[in-house]
């Protein structure tokens, strides 16, 4: 069986001008990185909605809890722009890009597998169009000017004890989360502990992604904090005269990358946030962009639906414009064995009680979708240790249409049925979509409802640090803001270790954390990290390069 990256390797690209071509991007628009990868102008936007250009459709792809079973949620949404370009459609697929923390870490490459991938893979995985490096840039050129500001003279009064903005790297590092600066004597500026964050985590990431154009982008950087002074006010970017330099620098990532699929179905892989500490969407040009150039626009939300769906339909969806149609839940037959009980180590072996026991988390994500009105579909990702009888358990107990999803294995023919699926239900069930948090209550309101009904918690509660940082957040004019969730993935508590379907159990806000720049406020609950570590046998051991400069061992 060959690997994903020989898979990829076999693959016969189409130059990336014939791919801007199908979709009437014209060439002075587009900025090529080699043959394969062009930018393209995030202005032609504008122009598109100036020309009254008919919006496609949009389907969110989400999934049930991960776990290290696998539930293939790229690969699905890759796979299911293939299929519905297959049947007619003319489809896009929009994804986040690849962070190289998780790439060298657990995860390996995010660009999809088998033959469900964005190409080239190596690219993509490796550094790309450089827009992340250009991220942790900005990112860090605050910190160096808060530094800087600080040591000569500190006019603005910060506070040292109190600056909130970290530097950023795009690698898992865990000895980086608490560390000091300024050692060395006063040539270097005054000794503060800092840390660092991963590059997805940052706001500017974040910010990247909501910004509409240039203008916007600039505006939203300034308006982000990073500080408190002395007297207790708050000090933002655009205090230290900066917002214009940082975004110069993202000039060139605020454009959407264009490439495409192993069967040449047109992809935006642009912006990159983490749905467990951010809101986990690609960035809203590419998907506004492709809305305006497609039929169907197949996007992913990160993690599961408690995470990147419930984010992107309370958050994301709104800040845009944005309209869903369709969700497709992605699931397994190993990752609910997992969810019932089973180890492992034993989910090749058949036990259908246990996948049974675990369709109850899949239940809660329906359930939960439901809420917000967008009619749902099951892929059930199919693996060779599936038997029929537990797909057909699947099948039964699905509360709503369930699919087999063969894609990894056989590309777009593997979801012809999902594709069907999916155009049904979004050309003759209406979608009634709209975001179960309103916009406008209060910050301890919307956790609480998020809570409840999205994790099924039985009630909520905050620690010292989180009371005072809430109370600082209503004195400062956020206590309405719109709040993303920081929380473990791996559950649909703050507990890792409460898998399947927790309820009743109690919720807790740790701390708050500001992202006036992106528009939201940050709750972090459990003790989810904005820096994660590399594992003991990180994915980076396998990955190489030989003497012909080809990559080997990226998946």
């Amino acid at each position: 069986m060959l690997s994903d990256i020989e898979i990829a390797k076999s693959a016969k690209l189409k130059d990336i001008r014939q791919i801007a071509f199908s979709l009437g991007i014209p060439e002075e628009k587009l900025k090529l990185y080699g043959n394969y990868i062009a930018k393209v102008d995030h202005r032609y936007l504008k122009e598109l909605e100036q020309q009254g250009k008919k919006k496609g459709k949009l389907i969110l792809v989400t999934a049930i809890t991960p776990t290290p079973a696998g539930e293939g949620k790229t690969t699905t949404s890759i796979g299911l722009s293939m299929a519905l370009n297959k049947i007619g459609k003319k489809s896009i697929v929009t994804l986040r890009e690849p962070s190289l923390g998780p790439v060298f870490g657990v995860k390996g490459g995010a660009a999809g597998g088998g033959y469900s991938q964005v190409l080239p893979m190596e690219d993509i995985n490796l550094h790309f169009t450089g827009d992340i490096h250009a991220v942790t840039t900005a990112h860090n050129l605050i910190s160096a000017m808060i530094d800087a500001h600080v040591n000569h003279g500190n006019e603005l009064g910060i506070d040292i004890r109190k600056v909130y903005w970290k530097r950023a790297m795009d690698m898992n590092d865990r000895a980086l989360r608490q560390i000091v600066v300024g050692l060395g004597g006063s040539a270097n500026g005054y000794p503060r502990e800092d840390g660092f964050l991963i590059t997805a985590a940052s706001e500017i990431m974040a910010t990247l992604c909501l910004a509409s154009d240039i203008a916007d982008l600039k505006r939203r950087i300034g308006e982000i904090v990073i500080a408190q002074s002395e007297k207790k006010g708050l000090i933002r970017v655009k205090d230290l005269g900066v917002q214009g330099a940082v975004a110069a620098l993202l000039k060139d990532a605020i454009n959407p990358n264009l490439v495409q699929t192993i069967e040449n179905t047109p992809a935006f892989v642009h912006g990159g946030p983490f749905a467990n500490i951010a809101h986990g969407t690609n960035t809203l040009i590419a998907t506004k962009l492709a809305l305006l150039l497609s039929d169907y626009v197949v996007t992913e939300a990160g993690f599961a639906a408690d995470l990147g769906a419930e984010k992107f339909l309370d958050f994301v969806a709104p800040t845009g414009g944005l309209f869903v149609d369709a969700v497709v839940l992605v699931a397994s037959i190993r990752a609910l064995k997992y969810h019932g009980g089973i180890a492992k180590e034993e989910l090749s072996k058949e036990d259908v009680e246990a996948v049974i026991k675990g369709m109850e988390n899949l239940k809660v994500h329906v359930e939960n979708l439901q809420k917000y009105g967008v009619p749902v579909v099951v892929a059930l990702n199919k693996f060779e240790s599936d038997t029929q009888a537990e797909i057909d358990a699947v099948m039964e107990n699905s509360p709503v249409k369930c699919v087999v999803n063969e894609v990894y294995a056989k590309g777009s023919e593997g979801a012809i049925e999902l594709a069907k699926a999916v155009e049904e239900i979004a050309e003759n069930t209406p979608s009634n979509y709209k975001p179960l948090v309103p916009m406008d209550l209060p910050v301890e309101q919307k956790i609480e409802l998020i809570a409840k009904e999205i994790y099924r918690a039985g009630k909520v509660t905050y620690t010292e640090t989180a009371k005072s940082k809430l109370s600082m957040l209503k004195k400062n004019g956020f206590g309405n803001y719109p709040v993303i969730i920081a929380k473990t993935q791996n559950s649909i508590s703050d507990d890792p270790k409460k898998i399947n379907a927790p309820k009743g159990y109690e919720f807790t806000i740790r701390d708050f954390q500001i992202s006036a720049g992106a528009g939201f406020v940050v709750a972090l609950a459990g003790e989810i990290m904005l820096m994660p570590g590399l594992p003991k046998v990180p994915a980076a051991v396998n990955i190489d390069i030989n003497e012909n400069g080809e990559i080997i061992g990226l998946f």
